[in-house]
């Protein structure tokens, strides 16, 4: 401890200070102040390169007050201009590209788009393979630019909304069931054909079934019967020659024997009717059908 001493004095007398034992020096001297000089130093050169990278990362990722790189940040939204690839799945309401550009979605495996709820369940999934093309959901549908639906698939059916279908496969269209369509058309200058290979073909229709070719022949062949049946109206052949060129020649037979045997006669309006065969022509005999 430093002792302190006071004198006490009067006017007039002059007595000497005694001399100070000991003296401070305030401040940092030595090893200290080199120390101390050699931090703020470092400090210093820390700062210089944490600004430098700050400034070089602002500069390599193209930060701005609008965003970052190609990406804007707007009013609507996000804003992505280039080729972008991403690591993990993509969630967004909307995704549209530029007025002048279309959108490209590529992947080395398969692009994957799913629909989910508010529970997170998938409802809808649309998966683009190497190889094809999944759908899941419960309905598919394609509209034109003007919202026509044209065509619609569900677990019911699948309704094509366009005014033509057209298939141009050399084989042509298979059906394995029934098919309901009010026109069934080939192209210009080509064929027709309505075949069933192994089994039965029918057309049914409540007011008519109309075939018509207008600048060829029509020909219906069968190895078995062919048959036109009419229940309650007549069955009309309008052409100018009606031929059967295949009927079976009969042999003159005895005298007399003409049970069960008809000849054909035929009406000034082209009806036909049957006539019990006789020696002579029975056709006048039953002239009152043709009235």
């Amino acid at each position: 401890m430093v002792r302190e001493q006071y004198t006490t004095t009067t006017p007039g007398t002059c007595l000497e200070r005694p001399k100070n034992e000991y003296v401070y020096k305030i401040g940092i001297y030595g090893w200290r102040k080199r120390c101390l000089y050699l931090f703020v130093l470092l400090l210093l050169i820390i700062l210089v390169v944490n600004f430098s990278l700050t400034i070089w990362i602002l500069k390599v990722m193209w930060f701005s007050p609008t965003g970052m790189g190609h990406l804007r940040v707007t009013k609507e939204g996000l804003r992505l201009e280039g080729e972008s690839e991403f690591l993990f799945p993509l969630y967004a309401k909307e995704i549209h590209s530029r007025v002048d550009s279309s959108l490209l979605l590529q992947s080395t495996h398969n692009v994957t788009v799913n629909a989910r709820n508010s529970n997170g369940e998938v409802t809808g999934r649309l998966n683009v393979g190497p190889k094809m093309v999944e759908f899941h959901g419960q309905q598919f549908q394609i509209n034109s630019k003007d919202g026509k639906p044209l065509f619609t698939v569900d677990e019911n059916e699948v309704v094509i909304g366009t005014d033509k279908l057209r298939v141009t496969g050399p084989e042509g269209a298979l059906f394995e069931h029934s098919v309901e369509t009010p026109l069934v058309k080939a192209e210009a200058f080509k064929q027709l054909r309505l075949e069933s290979p192994t089994r039965s073909l029918s057309m049914d229709a409540p007011r008519g079934i109309n075939i018509k070719a207008q600048a060829g022949n029509i020909e219906a062949l069968s190895q078995m019967d062919i048959k036109l049946h009419s229940s309650d109206g007549v069955l009309l052949l309008d052409a100018e020659t009606v031929r059967l060129p295949k009927l079976p020649e009969g042999t003159r037979g005895g005298s007399g024997i003409s049970q069960g045997l008809y000849e054909i006669c035929v009406c000034p309006d082209g009806k036909l009717y049957l006539s019990v065969a006789g020696v002579g022509s029975t056709c006048q005999e039953y002239s009152r059908v043709c009235q």
